[in-house]
């Protein structure tokens, strides 16, 4: 198939140029030919009309399978504390008496009250209610639904990997509907000009993504993770990271090797050097290690040995100059994902060792205020892209979705504006330029012989306004020259 995109722009590049794709790669760039010239040979001529032509974009970081689920649960972002949070609850109908209402979103460190299983006892009514935090680390119960999910837990609240079973547990219930829910998250994604996503729902994804792309799953490229539980299995069928999956039609390949080594900001179980506040009886003063070091040497050593590129959740300074030690014990490359608050000596390492900074930037417009809370006195080296950038390390941005929407133009904005709506920067010092943001978003360029994923846009990226970034008009998404999206006609 060829395509000739007619009277295109490129950012940053005066002029118009046509493109012509070919076998899904870009097979020249050259000074847009008058209109009514004849196109190639045996090219469709689709005329730009101006609009700027950028790579198409890449999401690092998804959980795609609670993305496709979220827009079916209760909505409890914007709780300013429990009581508000149980009312909410309180006022959604159930579907049955025995239905489990799961609810999605909440941040609960900067609640003027705790979230007890009595409050949500009341607002529940009998129901068994699941509450999910907006980072998956914690799930508030009531009493029903602790009786489903957690027989054993008398806490109100699970943290880590308690609450990551009950996550899991709550899986199987949307099964037949999962699918059909994926297949309308991939359309949608690729509507924000989204060609390809890292994938790591805490699964065995490549069964779910092979039995997707077989149903009409089209839509997106897709490297799928690994997590411990599977690490043998992985191994076993010779995975390796980079490869593409027979039978996917070329969308599916292997991702990285995933472990999670601490916790989260909100849930104060980020591991850091320093304790949270007011943490004088807590058993963790300073978050939670959940993977030792040794731990986490052997598991990366056999995963990058059989081939498997590790990515580990790092969101603490003392987490992640652990996982930075690892690395360097180790001997191999991969990602941190996250990297949320680093020690000052710990950016250059990204670069030495390189290890690659996974980081998703609307968290920083998320957490700031709770950064502020828990990391006070730190949070310049809170989120610190520009710092990377400057230090030689390779960005991948991402989202972290349902934890924030999978939308790479919300990234980009956050990270070159360091601000959200009408507050002031935070840090502004850790912004970036545009330049560096789109290419953190996207794993190829617009030029003769990269392959044809592209999104073809509204408004010159480099030169809109941040509201426009953010809210960037996607005209069309390509996917090796064939259309995911598009409303030009």
């Amino acid at each position: 198939m060829s395509l000739a995109l007619r009277g295109a722009r490129l950012p940053g590049h005066d002029g118009l140029v046509d493109l012509l794709v070919e076998d899904g790669r870009i097979a020249s760039i050259a000074p847009a030919a008058h209109e009514a010239a004849e196109p190639p040979a045996g090219a469709e001529p689709l005329a730009v009309d101006g609009r700027w032509v950028v790579p198409g974009l890449w999401d690092n970081h998804v959980h795609f399978t609670q993305w496709a689920r979220t827009s079916r649960r209760l909505d409890v972002s914007d709780a300013e504390s429990a009581a508000h949070a149980a009312r909410l609850v309180e006022v959604t109908a159930p579907a049955r008496d025995d239905e489990v209402l799961v609810g999605f979103g909440y941040h609960s460190a900067r609640w003027p009250d705790e979230p007890t299983r009595e409050l949500l006892d009341r607002a529940a009514g009998g129901r068994p209610v699941v509450l999910i935090a907006g980072d998956l680390h914690a799930c508030w119960l009531s009493t029903s639904a602790a009786g489903r999910f957690a027989p054993d837990s008398v806490a109100a609240v699970l943290c880590e990997d308690e609450s990551f079973a009950v996550i899991t547990a709550l899986e199987s219930r949307d099964e037949p509907d999962l699918d059909a829910w994926a297949l309308e998250a991939g359309r949608q994604a690729a509507a924000r000009g989204v060609v390809g996503i890292v994938d790591l729902e805490m699964a065995w994804n490549l069964d779910v993504w092979l039995r997707r792309i077989e149903a009409g799953h089209d839509s997106l490229r897709i490297d799928f993770g690994t997590y411990t539980q599977d690490l043998g299995r992985a191994i076993e069928l010779g995975l390796r990271t980079g490869e593409v999956i027979d039978g996917s039609s070329g969308l599916l390949s292997v991702g990285p090797f995933k472990v999670i080594t601490d916790g989260s900001l909100n849930t104060r179980t980020a591991f850091c050097f320093d304790p949270y506040p007011d943490s004088g009886a807590s058993e963790h003063p300073f978050g939670v290690l959940t993977v030792p070091t040794d731990e986490l040497i052997e598991l990366m050593t056999i995963a990058s040995e059989a081939g498997l590129e590790p990515a580990v959740h790092a969101i603490g300074d003392h987490a992640n100059h652990l996982a930075l030690d690892a690395f360097e014990r180790v001997g191999c490359t991969g990602r941190i994902e996250h990297a949320q608050l680093l020690a000052t000596d710990d950016i250059a390492r990204f670069a030495r060792l390189g290890v690659t900074a996974s980081v998703q930037p609307e968290h920083a417009m998320d957490d700031r205020d709770a950064a502020d809370a828990l990391w006070a006195g730190r949070t310049g080296r809170a989120f610190p892209l520009a710092a990377l950038h400057r230090a030689g390390a390779r960005l991948a941005f991402g989202s972290d979705a349902p934890v924030a929407p999978l939308d790479p133009w919300a990234s980009i904005a956050s990270a070159v504006a360091r601000s959200r709506g009408a507050r002031a920067p935070w840090h502004p010092a850790n912004a970036v330029s545009r330049e560096v943001a789109l290419t953190a978003s996207a794993r190829s360029s617009v030029a003769v012989g990269e392959v044809a994923d592209l999104a073809v846009v509204e408004r010159d990226p480099l030169a809109c306004t941040l509201g426009e970034l953010r809210r960037m008009p996607v005209a069309a998404t390509l996917l090796g020259g064939r259309f995911t999206h598009t409303t030009l006609h």
